[in-house]
């Protein structure tokens, strides 16, 4: 029996897995750890979930996801057939690992960005290098000229929050002209342009985006990709090799909702910008620095506080930010823009800590 146990547990995948943001239990607590958006989703999505016909849930949601899908090309002015939804980002960015990064050469993503994709690599053994982001936490755009099966790139970055404009980018992209270039999106509506303008002059561009941040819809799991038709049909061969039915109808009723409700998106995106605006400045105040963000979040530091130890006394006065014990951003802090609100309870604590050292 002990030999036979033996023989199964060597052939269990065994990977080190995400370890995701906090989510307390406690409504009271500040949760600027996991860059939710701390508004509400447009109005409409709330009549969708109040007004929703229930027997509806006995049949199968609609496995092209036709009216979302639709929604979204018409909000980007691309066809139908260049949208790709899954089930948040996540789903979205491994099922493209699973198409696409297939080569014996290793893809390439930075050495600091986000700690999901090392996981899919593992997950699917897919070999990869990390090219070191310079001094100043910037990609260094030369160390992706070399061959490669695949080429990764959050933009703006996370957890470092930089964003690099489309010229910096298509320099990327065109020195990978045999391999899949993957631009992750998921904070591009705090930045600037979407590497989506690119998708006409490059057939082997993909761009991620994501309803979980500027869309405030986290908890509905919404993702989608775009690119050409050609890598839109390869995704969607392995997502009904996978699972046909991936999203549910309250989420493609929701998202159709969200993306119709322009007026209301582009407000919340003004409203956490000024946010992040007002933050910086207190930040600046109070002796912290941090990167330019093109994200809703703040990557702070200071030289005369250790950032586990502030990250350990934030959270034991209710306030959760993110912390990151790794190597070159062991000092700093990732910090969700939430309420205006909430922002003040936590430079009011900030305010305090500081006139104890």
């Amino acid at each position: 029996m002990v030999m036979n146990m033996k023989v199964w547990e060597n052939n269990i995948r065994r990977v080190k897995p995400y370890v995701p943001g906090e989510q307390p239990k406690d409504q009271s607590i500040i949760k600027l750890n996991t860059n939710e958006n701390p508004y509400p989703p447009a109005p409409g999505v709330a009549k969708v979930l109040n007004n929703m016909d229930v027997d509806k849930l006995k049949l199968y949601p609609d496995p092209t996801m036709g009216i979302l899908v639709d929604e979204i090309a018409d909000f980007y002015n691309v066809d139908s057939n260049q949208v790709f939804v899954g089930v948040g980002s996540d789903d979205v960015l491994a099922m493209s690992f699973l198409t696409f990064f297939n080569s014996d050469k290793p893809i390439l993503f930075p050495d600091i960005t986000y700690s999901f994709y090392p996981v899919w690599c593992d997950l699917y053994r897919i070999p990869y290098e990390n090219p070191a982001l310079d001094n100043n936490f910037r990609i260094v755009k030369e160390d992706y000229y070399k061959d490669n099966g695949g080429v990764l790139i959050a933009n703006p970055n996370a957890p470092t929050s930089i964003y690099e404009d489309l010229d910096f980018i298509e320099d990327i992209i065109k020195h990978n002209p045999d391999s899949v270039v993957i631009i992750d999106e998921a904070y591009i509506d705090f930045a600037g342009d979407s590497a989506i303008k690119l998708i006409p002059k490059y057939e082997n561009l993909l761009v991620i985006q994501t309803f979980s941040k500027s869309r405030s819809m986290a908890g509905m799991r919404i993702g989608y990709a775009i690119g050409s038709p050609k890598l839109i049909k390869a995704l969607n061969d392995v997502k009904y090799s996978f699972n046909s039915y991936t999203l549910n109808l309250a989420s493609i009723l929701s998202g159709y909702e969200s993306v119709k409700d322009k007026d209301y998106f582009e407000r919340g995106i003004k409203k956490i910008i000024a946010t992040r605006k007002r933050a910086e400045e207190t930040f600046t105040e109070l002796g912290f620095s941090f990167l330019e963000s093109g994200t809703n979040f703040l990557f702070v530091t200071h030289e005369d506080l250790n950032a586990k130890k502030l990250y350990e006394e934030l959270r034991e006065n209710n306030i959760y930010v993110r912390y990151f014990d790794m190597p070159r951003i062991d000092n700093y802090l990732r910090i969700t823009m939430g309420t205006d609100d909430e922002m003040d309870i936590l430079f009011d604590f900030l305010k305090r800590y500081l006139d104890k050292i």
